[in-house]
């Protein structure tokens, strides 16, 4: 005898989670299936875990550089195998309460694998689920490309990584997205010798041109080396040769050049939602997508805030200066350094800019400690319409980075 249930979600990532709350809420019943761990990628495999590590990481870099700010701190050192205990254990944490949480707002998890036999029937575990909806958000799973597949050793995805036991000495990274970008950030913070490969002429691609120059200054101030421009031709014993003719011998080999959506069959009349819809693979976008489908809410797709961790962080949302043409918008910028707050944290790097077309925000570019916060800030500008006249009346805190937005305002 089959179950029967208002909605069935596949996937308890993100996406599938929120809409399984959202749903509960409106006093669906829902039932959810799980083949691997609760929280799908963003809680084991992605945001989570990589910003536990990556936050030991900053905290080491500051322990070593603190004495110019009256902190003696000598023979500072770690030990790699407890602060991957530690991203264990935040992992572990947060999900048993989203376990929890789940299990207070009744929705039953099933821990399988599903099928979708038809728009309204899934089977899992020998048993068959009706339901009056399926949501399919069973994610993605990371990239790889013909000749340099991972192989959990030499060569590395970035679910891999998480699993390292011991850092090496160097490695190559294949890619200079998000992912690579703060692993990059992360190994070079323990000292490991890195090397980051983009195919793209520009590191961070997606960025706006600045930015994309800011982090090649990031990086060279952190002694990463970067090649634009370039591929992998060939793995051959270890040896990794380059498109450029160049030859590198790394400890081990990072993939980081994206994720694809996994593998499911279309059916009509069933909802996808999340990464699996290959469209903006991001933690938020797919939490808003789930939140679009059951409370009918919608969301502009193209104000969507991209976001790389590490030290100064680095986010942007809208238009970027090289997709406007030239002599059809206006441009104010300011380095962090101008702003008092920056220097009692120590933290002078980076810069905020922000475009503007007939009075209205279009894009902005921040390098910048709390720049995920204040990118923010100038999103629910642009998404209320509010002008740039109308936003130089707010009053700005002191001292504080968002200041410099205001400084901005003045200049547009």
């Amino acid at each position: 005898m089959g179950q029967n249930y208002d909605i069935g979600i596949i996937g308890s990532g993100p996406a599938g989670y929120t809409a399984a709350f959202h749903a509960a809420v409106k006093g669906l019943s829902v039932v959810m299936f799980e083949k691997d761990k609760v929280g799908g990628v963003c809680l084991n495999k992605g945001c989570i875990p990589t910003k536990a590590i990556l936050h030991s990481a900053e905290i080491y870099e500051e322990l070593k550089s603190c004495e110019s700010i009256g902190i003696c701190a000598e023979n500072v050192t770690f030990d790699f195998s407890k602060i991957m205990e530690h991203k264990n254990q935040i992992v572990e944490k947060l999900r048993k309460n989203l376990e929890l949480s789940l299990k207070n707002a009744k929705v039953n998890v099933v821990k399988a694998e599903a099928k979708i036999i038809s728009k309204n029937r899934i089977e899992a575990a020998d048993e068959i689920y009706e339901c009056g909806e399926i949501i399919v958000a069973s994610g993605a799973a990371p990239r790889s490309f013909k000749g340099i597949e991972a192989d959990g050793k030499f060569i590395l995805t970035s679910d891999d990584v998480l699993n390292l036991e011991k850092l090496p000495k160097s490695i190559l990274i294949v890619g200079s997205g998000a992912i690579g970008v703060e692993w990059a950030r992360i190994f070079a913070a323990f000292g490991v010798e890195v090397t980051v490969v983009e195919l793209a002429e520009k590191l961070l691609p997606l960025a706006d041109v600045e930015v994309s120059k800011r982090v090649e200054r990031i990086f060279k101030t952190k002694k990463i080396k970067f090649f634009t421009g370039v591929g992998v031709e060939k793995i051959d014993d270890k040896k990794v040769i380059l498109t450029n003719g160049e030859i590198l011998q790394p400890e081990c080999v990072l993939v980081a050049i994206g994720r694809k959506a996994c593998e499911v069959s279309k059916i009509d009349g069933v909802t996808f939602i999340g990464d699996v819809c290959g469209a903006i693979q991001l933690a938020h976008f797919a939490s808003k997508q789930a939140i679009e489908h059951i409370d009918k809410i919608p969301f502009d797709k193209n104000l969507v805030p991209s976001v790389i961790y590490g030290n100064p962080e680095i986010a942007w949302v809208g238009k970027r200066e090289q997709d406007l043409a030239e002599g059809t918008y206006k441009k104010a910028s300011l380095l962090i350094s101008a702003l008092g707050k920056s220097h009692c944290d120590n933290s002078t790097d980076g810069f905020i800019k922000i475009l503007s077309q007939n009075d209205k925000i279009v894009g902005a570019h921040i390098v910048s400690k709390e720049a995920s916060a204040l990118i923010q800030e100038i999103l629910i500008a642009i998404q209320n319409n509010i002008s740039v006249s109308r936003l130089k009346e707010i009053c700005f805190a002191h001292p504080t980075y968002s200041e410099g937005i205001y400084e901005c305002l003045f200049k547009l």
